[in-house]
């Protein structure tokens, strides 16, 4: 059975840091490719940054610079380095791992972005 399992959110002040991180277990981890998705209230599921099985990263321009995501595939594991978080960071964030038609979901962790 998959399962991801996500840690790491919170309340943050703007212009503060947070990681997020989350555990895979059931698959192959090192296959597939990974990523970190939010939805904010009102909004749809976005993608915020990927990284393939083959370690190349992409990121949604407004955390470009800002967010970085890595992987360890003999951790079974992936993380997201939130710095710089500004109020529009605030969402649910999820974990997803993918493999051709097969995804898998984290079950989310709130960020929140608040003075």
């Amino acid at each position: 059975q998959v399962q991801l399992v996500e840690s790491g959110g919170g309340l943050v002040q703007p212009g503060g840091s947070l990681r997020l991180s989350c555990v895979a277990s059931g698959i192959k981890f090192s296959l597939y490719d990974v990523g970190w998705y939010r939805q904010a209230p009102g909004k749809e599921r976005e993608l915020v940054a990927g990284i393939t099985s083959g370690g190349s990263t992409n990121y949604a321009d407004s955390v470009n610079e800002r967010f970085t995501i890595s992987r360890d595939n003999a951790k079974n594991t992936m993380g997201l380095q939130m710095n710089s978080v500004k109020p529009e960071d605030t969402a649910v964030y999820y974990c997803n791992v993918h493999l051709g038609i097969k995804h898998y979901w984290g079950q989310g962790t709130q960020v929140t972005v608040s003075s």
